[in-house]
């Protein structure tokens, strides 16, 4: 699972929309209504944001996130790969399925 902050629901839905069709991400799940607390540049910030959930594979991970690097208008984006530990076997063979590894 890779976690993913955006300033807002319209650039999370072009984030999560472009890397499920471009295969480097099964799905993206949109969490609205979240708030950010955060230090940047010798600052409190606190801004609403948007968090996608992508589902991806362990092999599929560095590409999704130089993707999103790419698309995203943050200079720092937030992209954190969290391992799963266990989960509904067909699931995880469905994000393996769709996920498609450019070599």
């Amino acid at each position: 699972m890779v976690f993913v902050t955006a300033p807002n629901e319209e650039c999370a839905v072009r984030l999560a929309r472009q890397v499920v069709e471009e295969g480097l991400a099964a799905c993206g799940n949109l969490v609205g209504g979240v708030r950010s607390i955060y230090r940047w540049e010798g600052e409190v910030h606190d801004e609403p944001e948007s968090m996608v959930i992508f589902k991806t594979t362990v092999d599929g991970f560095d590409a999704l996130k130089h993707r999103i690097l790419e698309l995203h208008p943050y200079d720092c984006p937030e992209v954190l790969g969290v391992d799963v530990a266990d989960g509904h076997v067909d699931y995880l063979a469905w994000v393996a399925d769709m996920v498609e590894l450019k070599k």
